[in-house]
């Protein structure tokens, strides 16, 4: 069994490409061979050759130009051969997207601002990645948002429910979660994507969009897709999305025969004379969720802030099963935020208060909503407060 594995062990070796002898080589065919020992350390690092391209890590573009020369030098090619395990210095059928007469390595290092330590690329102190730059250069071409009135309190919710729990954030990833209606946080600021055009495709083959990027400073930015996701990305742990927390799920099971009612959602109309009221009756609405009966829960109306300190009308209940009512209620003033009535009245000390839970919206609207939370899809969509609608997200 030896004498098989030792002569396996000598065909192996007659097959193996000998490495060069550093003694023999002179020290600028020793900088050659480093250089190259370099790109084959990205290679198996990352499973494919170098490339050019503003997105790519500053390493990486000074490698492929690295790989260019090398490949233009017929003597680095025959000094290299040995090493070339992986063909790199042949692969001329896959052009650069970016000439070595465009840009060099003496450029690359210009723009990182020459703070090398050494000869070693990889040591670089005081510098400002290209990420970073561009990063700068974004904030520095943000301009007032001209309707900022339109998304204020919308922001300052994401906030306050980030605060409460009642929102997450979590590490960016995927450019694909970048989509309209969607909440990031970048430097620190919540940025929220109000518009985004149509997808189209870059000279280099990707997919981006325009997006109109709102902050919550009254800034905005009408920046691509892909630059929001250098920023986030630039970010690393702090580049977040916002996403509602997982509260676990809304119902237990489908109703069925022998099932109990586990609450009952109610909406009420107010018989206050605020003018406020008054001006808005048939669409102000307060929305809420009981695991009791709804007319023991408004007794005493006029007696309690919260409903106006005013006698109010059921205008329509909807019982539920197997729902956790607590959740649900959480669920749909979150998704009625952006039509939450802001107001306020004194109470029956002349404190101000303003009472929450009430929101102007047509009864229609309410209807089909509990619609959505019946068929389970409710997290699938979103209120429109400037066309009054109902939009899937």
């Amino acid at each position: 069994m030896t004498d098989d594995l030792d002569a396996l062990r000598t065909e192996l070796d007659a097959f193996a490409k000998p490495k060069p002898k550093r003694a023999n080589f002179t020290a600028r065919e020793e900088r050659i061979i480093a250089g190259f020992e370099d790109i084959l350390r990205f290679v198996e690092q990352h499973g494919r050759a170098p490339q050019h391209g503003e997105d790519r890590d500053i390493f990486e573009r000074l490698y492929a130009v690295r790989l260019d020369r090398l490949r233009a030098s017929e003597e680095s090619r025959n000094l290299l051969a040995d090493l070339d395990a992986e063909g790199l210095l042949d692969a001329q059928d896959q052009p650069s997207a970016i000439s070595c007469e465009e840009i060099d390595a003496d450029e690359l290092l210009a723009e990182l601002g020459g703070f090398i330590e050494g000869d070693d690329i990889r040591n670089l102190r005081h510098v400002q990645t290209r990420a970073v730059k561009k990063a700068a250069e974004e904030v520095a071409n943000r301009e007032k948002c001209p309707d900022f009135d339109k998304f204020e309190s919308l922001l300052k919710q994401v906030a306050a429910d980030i605060a409460s729990g009642a929102r997450e954030t979590r590490k960016f990833e995927l450019k694909s979660e970048i989509q309209q209606g969607r909440f990031f946080i970048v430097r620190g600021q919540i940025a929220y994507v109000a518009e985004m055009g149509e997808t189209f495709t870059t000279d280099h083959g990707r997919s981006d969009a325009r997006l109109r990027v709102i902050f919550d400073n009254g800034t905005q930015s009408e920046m691509l897709m892909r630059s929001l996701q250098r920023s986030l990305n630039a970010d690393g742990d702090a580049g977040r999305r916002v996403v509602e927390a997982d509260a676990g799920p809304l119902f237990s099971g489908e109703h069925e025969e022998g099932d109990h009612a586990s609450g009952t959602i109610y909406v009420l109309r107010s018989k206050s004379d605020h003018p406020t009221v008054v001006k808005h009756r048939e669409v102000l609405h307060k929305i809420g969720v009981t695991n009791g009966k709804v007319e023991q829960r408004i007794a005493g109306a006029r007696l309690q802030s919260t409903y106006l300190l005013a006698d109010v009308e059921i205008v329509a209940t909807y019982e539920l099963f197997n729902i956790n009512a607590h959740k649900l209620e959480k669920l749909l003033h979150r998704f009625f935020a952006d039509v939450a009535l802001d107001i306020e009245i004194p109470d029956r000390f002349g404190n101000p208060v303003r009472p929450r839970e009430w929101f102007l919206l047509p009864l229609p609207i309410i209807d089909k909503v509990v619609e959505l939370v019946k068929e389970r899809t409710i997290t699938r969509h979103r209120y429109d407060a400037s066309t009054a609608s109902v939009l899937p997200v």
